[in-house]
């Protein structure tokens, strides 16, 4: 039996896509082992938002490698769709997929068995890439990513993933709800739903032929459906844009028995002239009117931020009306991104570049900023009742799970806990972990 690996980069969303490819491959008699057990193959899933992960796919590669010389690489995702003759300059590399021919991938198989001395890409057009292909990640007990939604409508000057991803497309809402069922009859306790721009899901399968695209549902119809299964589970909300975000779906969220509250919301930059370079679709107004519907309906929830520093024209009292907006608003925890150049996008060509140290030295202030919210939001809910899902690790003989409403909290070891959901009694600050501590309040195990 061949013997296949995989290696994943980026977003949950590559997480949720890796595991089909795997499923394809099982389908089809392979093994699938460890990356750091060597394989006959190996599938690199990779990721194109920044920089770095451009060049991190060139050290996995010469992991792959290191595991097994013989081991057949094959490149997929978003930086085999953008740069895939650059991917053959790899040496090693022997195969390169893009979108659309990345879950056709045991079509290509054949040419690994060819000339091994040269590589070959197969890649189309990216307007080509208007299916949609199904997929949840799987092989944890406790959560899942479950993709409802592909590619982006939208033109934000500084992203690459129209590029890399096509248009807007998403699954239906009886192929979501059917995977749900088969999610959940796994024993799975989380489904963390992903996609590229979620709140945007609805557009149905396009075709070749369809002049425009057609919208069978909203988001917000969506959760109301998966609101009407009777299986016990959590669903969190990936990320949404704030301008998606309707106050209707705060209020489901606010009553949901599945729904937790979480919001992960990207604002990118608190300053309206950066947001308008950024081509953002609202302003901080907007951005700051949904978190406060949602801390006035769920005073308890977690809300998360993607902020990008450095953007080009980010003068110091610019940055400095972000650092204050994201001072001033309730937030629990922030994502913070140092702006880089990527070719092909409007923002390549702006001027006022911020210097690269002025850019690190930025971001420095938001991951602190970042860590003064967290630890505020953490010692707020010491001496309430959440509900934790453990998860199946040890460490030094704690075990670690996260509240509804995402914080990570530890207890002292016990098997039988791994997977279940449990009311939790959040009494202190655990430094060791930077977590809370939690004794269990009632032995309530879903």
């Amino acid at each position: 039996m061949k013997k296949v690996s995989f290696y994943t980069l980026g977003c949950k969303l590559n997480f949720a896509e890796t595991s089909t490819l795997s499923k394809i491959f099982q389908s089809c008699g392979y093994k699938v082992v460890d990356f750091d057990d060597g394989a006959d193959i190996c599938v690199i899933n990779t990721c194109s938002v920044t920089e770095n992960a451009d060049k991190e796919c060139k050290s996995i590669v010469k992991r792959a490698l290191s595991k097994n010389k013989e081991c057949k690489v094959i490149v997929v995702g978003c930086y085999a769709q953008l740069k895939p003759e650059e991917i053959l300059n790899i040496q090693e590399v022997r195969l390169v997929l893009g979108a659309n021919e990345k879950f056709k991938i045991m079509e290509y198989l054949k040419y690994l068995d060819e000339d091994e001395a040269k590589a070959k890409a197969f890649y189309s057009d990216i307007d080509e890439a208007y299916h949609f292909n199904a997929s949840y990640s799987h092989g944890e007990r406790t959560r899942t990513f479950l993709k409802i939604q592909d590619g982006c409508d939208y033109t934000c000057s500084y992203c690459t993933i129209p590029l890399a991803r096509g248009e807007s497309r998403s699954d239906t809402i009886d192929g979501i709800i059917h995977n749900i069922h088969r999610i959940v009859e796994k024993g799975v306790k989380e489904i963390v739903l992903t996609g590229v721009n979620i709140g945007d899901a609805g557009y149905a399968n396009l075709s070749s032929h369809q002049k425009r695209k057609v919208r069978a549902y909203t988001f917000y119809q969506l959760l109301q459906e998966i609101e009407k299964i009777e299986s016990e589970f959590r669903l969190r909300i990936s990320s949404i844009e704030p301008n998606l975000l309707t106050d209707e779906m705060i209020e489901l969220a606010a009553i949901s028995k599945h729904i937790v509250p979480h919001f992960h919301i990207p604002l990118q930059s608190g300053s309206n002239t950066i947001l308008a370079q950024m081509q953002r679709r609202y302003k901080r107004e907007l951005y700051a009117s949904r978190v406060e519907k949602i801390k006035s309906l769920i005073p308890a929830a977690a809300i998360g931020v993607d902020v990008i520093v450095g953007f080009p024209g980010e003068t110091d009292e610019l940055f400095q009306e972000t650092y204050d907006f994201l001072w001033n608003l309730e937030l629990s925890y922030l994502h913070v991104f140092t702006y880089s150049e990527r070719k092909n996008t409007l923002a390549e060509k702006l001027s006022d570049k911020i210097p690269v140290n002025i850019r690190k030295q930025r971001n420095h202030q938001l991951r602190q900023l970042s860590q003064k919210k967290q630890h505020y939001f953490y010692q707020k809910n010491i001496g309430s009742v959440r509900k934790v899902l453990w998860e199946d690790n040890e460490k030094n003989g704690r075990m670690f799970g996260f509240t509804d409403n995402y914080i990570k909290v530890s207890t002292e070891y016990q098997s039988e806990l791994s997977g279940k959901t449990v009311e939790v009694f959040l009494n202190e600050w655990d430094s060791k972990n930077h977590c809370l501590m939690g004794n269990i309040y009632e032995p309530t195990l879903i």
